[in-house]
């Protein structure tokens, strides 16, 4: 078995695990940066509304705007962390290096946006294409960077550590330890080791375990999963945000609505024209994206109707084709001209507020493995994420993990021992088999654990996934690794932790809704 040594191995290439890298590269780490395809392949690329860029001289109204979206549970210190040093590492790395094209007012200034459960203008976007053209130009950088290897079309099979994994039988005696991971190459189908004195979990979210989601394919809760199985500490993964306005047509490609339109004047009807919104919140269709999902659930449940919709007619369609070009050209080539109809809209899973308990170095209870980005849980978003925290939350989370690494890497660490060889039967899965499995995940969470939930319904999920669980779990040990193999391993015991979290919390918040039986 080939083994691979680093000073860090980052597990996912978006813009959490990209900022982490060139941090630690530019510092003089060796840096192995794995990805489950492209550079691009990753949910910061799909970010369309922008970035909080907030120079306000009071912070507290972006405080306080996190905490209410969060239904009053965010961690404090995560959120100060992120008011503090968000400024800065926005304009540190987008602004003033890569110079991403943001747009700009007459003035030259920066043109700022409102989203949903924000009071003020504080979002900073390029169109509505905002996480593409960051990622684009922090994976360039990246490519760019001495001492970054990148390794597109490889997958994280497990984590390695000393409990589980090392030739030396009295290291099981040593604290909970992290020192890399095997990886398989997708293309040629073999299992490497990497060993690493930091391993970074940047994997990205969990949403592809729902029928309907945001997420790009592949986001079922990797490094969660992976965590798990070693006994990191999970928390609030019950907290899974459900985007209110996900486009919906028969016979089309479901895809992200931003919620900057509804910040520029787009409003939630329904089949008939109503602003059903307005009795729900006091900011109406711009209130938190929890209260959205649930009050358009809700009112299709009642209607039966197929979906809401959203009503551009208070904007010019100018500024429409102008704004949101991407959002424009794509319904338009699903058969939607926004200029003059409405969008047809229904809620999809969009992202995980909980995830792998980290502190506010991304350090987890596993010594020498950290999380960051969607994959970790510092308590910034609590039980609801505020709109165009997300991208944000990346760059400040890899600037302190860095930091905090290259702090340690100067007092000296001990190089990882020598991997246990990978055992790997000679069996080929069946294709079939998978894809079955993970559409019946995805169904159990779509409609037992969903936007709305019960002790009943939830239950009902657990008994479904257990079972399944048992079965994958068998059809893994008998075959050979494959990269849709462990992705159906990873959403099963995503799902589970899932269920498990929300059937604990009995308590409805923010994004954990727990209807009675009766409802």
């Amino acid at each position: 078995m080939k083994t691979i040594h680093t000073d860090c191995l980052v597990l996912g290439a978006g813009l959490a695990g990209s900022a982490y890298a060139l941090q630690m590269a530019r510092a003089g780490r060796k840096v192995e940066l794995l990805s489950l395809g492209e550079p691009l392949r990753a949910n910061s690329d799909w970010a369309q509304g922008g970035i909080i860029y907030d120079t306000s001289p009071d912070p507290a109204k972006l405080t306080n705007d996190i905490m209410e979206a969060s239904d009053g549970t965010a961690n404090p210190a995560a959120i100060a962390q992120l008011v503090a040093d968000g400024p800065g590492a926005v304009k540190e790395l987008l602004l003033d290096e890569l110079h991403i094209g943001f747009d700009r007012e007459a003035s030259g200034e920066l043109q700022l946006a409102r989203e949903g459960g924000h009071h003020e203008r504080r979002i900073i976007h390029t169109k509505d294409a905002t996480g593409h053209s960051i990622l684009t130009a922090v994976a360039a950088k990246v490519d760019a960077t001495p001492g970054i290897t990148r390794r597109s079309g490889c997958v994280a099979v497990d984590l390695l550590t000393l409990s589980h994994s090392s030739t030396e039988p009295q290291d099981r005696y040593e604290p909970l330890t992290c020192f890399g991971c095997y990886a398989l190459e997708a293309a040629t189908g073999e299992i490497f080791a990497i060993v690493a004195r930091k391993t970074i979990l940047a994997t990205g979210g969990l949403g592809g375990i729902f029928q309907h989601t945001t997420n790009q394919p592949g986001s079922v809760g990797h490094g969660v999963a992976m965590a798990y199985r070693v006994g990191a500490r999970l928390i609030d993964l019950e907290y899974v945000q459900f985007h209110p306005t996900v486009f919906f047509k028969k016979g089309s490609p479901p895809f992200l609505i931003t919620e900057a339109l509804r910040g520029e004047g787009a409003v939630l009807v329904d089949a008939r024209g109503q602003h059903f919104m307005d009795g729900v919140h006091p900011l109406a269709s711009l209130a938190p994206r929890d209260v959205v999902s649930r009050a358009v659930q809700h009112h299709l449940a009642e209607t039966g109707d197929g979906c809401a919709y959203l009503d551009l007619s208070a904007l010019k369609a100018e500024f429409i084709r102008e704004r949101f070009p991407g959002i424009y050209e794509r319904c338009l080539a699903n058969g939607v001209d926004i200029t003059r109809e409405p969008i047809p809209v229904v809620p999809a899973a969009h992202f995980s507020c909980g995830g792998v308990h980290t502190d506010l170095a991304g350090r987890t209870n596993v010594r020498n493995l950290n999380a960051i980005g969607e994959t970790a849980c510092t308590g910034l978003h609590g039980a609801n994420r505020l709109a165009s925290t997300s991208l944000l939350e990346c760059l400040v989370g890899a600037k302190a993990t860095a930091r905090a690494d290259l702090a340690e890497f100067a007092a000296g660490s001990d190089r990882g021992p020598a991997p246990r060889e990978w055992l790997s039967p000679a069996k080929i899965p069946d294709p079939l088999l998978i894809r079955q499995d993970l559409q019946q995940i995805r169904q159990t969470m779509w409609n037992y654990a969903g936007i709305i939930r019960s002790p009943r319904r939830l239950a009902r999920a657990r008994r479904i996934l257990l079972e399944l669980r048992e079965d994958i779990q068998a059809f893994y040990r008998d075959c050979r690794p494959t990269r849709e193999l462990i992705e159906l391993r990873n959403a099963v015991q995503t799902a589970l932790l899932v269920v498990h979290a929300a059937s604990l919390n009995t308590v409805s918040k923010g994004c954990h809704f727990v209807a009675t039986e009766n409802e």
